[in-house]
């Protein structure tokens, strides 16, 4: 189980590993940066994403020698206009993109032709910040306490029990169709326009169950009105150490992981340099106790990634989350 102490220790060997060289630390341009960084996030202000933009605003300010670090919410379209945005901006490093998965790496299989931007050729990959993964809740009163009994439930219900997810092709749904195909279930995504209300219906029986994140589940498990019986990672959370993998819920989940994660793009383009400097930032900032911790309650486990590794880790969700969506004829207006 990961727990935060092992964690932040993994997460330093990791940090320390992808720190820059002497020598290439050199070939950083002095002058970068001389002017103000904006990070743009497709979010409003107060969510998940925004809140580690600002997190992460204040340790780029000081590594970066003071220099101003501007947070710009432009909201809408599925967060596509900010990834757009950075799409389409000079690739000189002076316009980040704060990103969860949805508009990076779902987008594309839902809108197409649609999309004013190709994510895979225009934007490029800065840091992981950390994976977010789904917990799975039910209302106090149902019969399940964990990943078998959940499983054991749904196929003994077939074709009667239901899940919500804070909209048509995000990772919660995502996280349930998936434990569909790989467990043998039939329980039926109802989409909901936010998290909240898709979270309160499960207290009040309206459906059976969800897949949400811990920041909007939180508050009802405190209470005792939901109770949470799995998480879509494959190790238990270090928020929710009780609560075991759903890959425990059955043989054929034994696989299972379908994780939400948020992470920082630059334009296509920009100085590797540049880019492998503000990868340095984000990872030292990430092994910051004061940083984690404040990370830890928006359901968020940090992961510092070197470019490479995280490179691969989006070209490697970006293709899982495709198969998912195709699968299970996920379409707009679903």
């Amino acid at each position: 189980m990961l727990t935060r102490r092992s964690l932040l220790a993994t997460a330093a060997s990791v940090a320390a590993a992808g720190a820059m060289s002497p020598a290439l630390a050199q070939t950083v341009a002095p002058a970068y940066p001389d002017h103000p960084i904006r990070i743009i996030v497709g979010y409003a202000a107060g969510g998940g994403v925004d809140i580690v933009a600002r997190l992460l605003g204040e340790p780029m300010k000081q590594a970066l020698g003071g220099q101003t670090i501007i947070v710009e919410n432009r909201t809408g379209a599925s967060a596509m206009l900010a990834a757009g945005a950075v799409a389409k901006a000079p690739p000189d490093g002076y316009t980040l993109l704060m990103a969860a998965s949805g508009e990076v790496a779902i987008n594309q299989h839902l809108f197409k032709e649609k999309m004013a931007y190709d994510p895979r050729r225009e934007l490029v990959p800065v840091a992981l910040i950390g994976i977010v993964p789904c917990v799975v809740v039910v209302a106090e009163g149902t019969p399940v306490r964990n990943p078998k009994e959940l499983i054991a439930y749904a196929k003994a219900n077939a074709g009667k029990l239901s899940f919500s997810s804070s909209g048509v092709g995000n990772p919660q749904q995502l996280a349930g169709e998936l434990m569909n195909s790989m467990a043998g279930t039939n329980v039926l995504h109802v989409p909901y326009r936010g998290s909240a209300p898709a979270v309160t219906d499960v207290a009040t029986g309206a459906v059976t169950m969800s897949f949400s994140s811990l920041a909007a589940a939180l508050p009802l498990i405190q209470s005792g009105k939901i109770r949470a019986v799995a998480v879509t990672s494959k190790e238990r959370m270090p928020q929710l150490p009780d609560v075991a993998p759903l890959s425990e819920g059955a043989p054929g989940l034994a696989q299972y992981e379908l994780l939400n994660w948020f992470g920082m793009f630059a334009t296509a383009g920009t100085p590797p340099e540049v880019v492998e400097r503000l990868n340095d930032i984000v990872n030292n900032a990430l092994v910051n106790p004061a940083i984690a911790d404040k990370l830890m309650p928006q359901g968020i486990v940090p992961k510092p990634m070197s470019v490479k590794e995280f490179g691969r880790f989006v070209e490697t969700e970006t293709e899982k989350f495709g198969a998912i969506v195709k699968a299970a004829d996920i379409k707009l207006g679903n």
